[in-house]
């Protein structure tokens, strides 16, 4: 359930996952950095054109930030008011970007070699007594998780939607919680298991 790797022989799926680890914060740094939405415009072009490199459809971009729409739409309503309408739509192109380049992150590369890339470009941390595994393990599952929360949010809301409760918060919210906690203390009990 949490690998949400797809196989495939492209040069992204071959490319070792600190460099693209270092891609995606680079990629954070600069759109950040740069107040610009020429830039943001060009990052969201590259990105797309990534996951063609990558092999994988455009469908499953679209899929990587449907799920964020109405995050989306509430940022830009709070720029417009606060600011303007064009720092509204950069705001979204950057976190459109950075949700984009996660997902072709967590979909070109397995868990287990996320995992050893992080304790790799970690190792010197070691050396001062910190524990790197539980860090790049924590990382790992949390780049993970972010789609798999939205695709248990998308299921509780088809659920409600054919009961009719689709406009309702709770009805949503409540059983989205529920399976969260089941789920990860089921990936709790998994880790223990292995004695991580």
């Amino acid at each position: 359930m949490l690998d949400l790797y797809v196989e495939g022989r492209s040069a992204l799926h071959r490319l070792g996952p600190g460099w693209k680890i270092l891609g995606l914060a680079f990629s954070g740094t600069v759109l950040f950095a740069v107040d610009h939405v020429w830039l943001s415009i060009l990052w969201l072009a590259i990105s797309l054109t990534l996951y063609a490199v990558a092999g994988l459809p455009l469908w499953r971009a679209w899929r990587q930030i449907r799920s964020a729409l109405w995050l989306f739409a509430l940022i830009f309503v709070v720029q417009v008011l606060l600011h303007s309408w064009q720092l509204g739509l950069l705001v979204i192109i950057r976190f459109a970007v950075l949700l984009l380049l996660a997902g072709l992150l967590t979909l070109t590369t397995r868990s287990s070699d996320m995992i050893d890339g992080l304790e790799a470009g970690m190792r010197p941390l070691h050396r001062l007594g910190v524990r790197t595994e539980s860090i790049s393990l924590a990382i790992s599952l949390t780049l993970r998780f972010i789609p798999v929360l939205t695709s248990v949010v998308r299921e509780v809301r088809e659920a409600q939607s054919a009961r009719g409760l689709e406009r309702s918060v709770f009805a949503i919210a409540i059983p989205s919680i529920i399976r969260t906690l089941r789920m990860s203390e089921e990936i709790s009990d998994a880790i223990d298991a292995r004695g991580f």
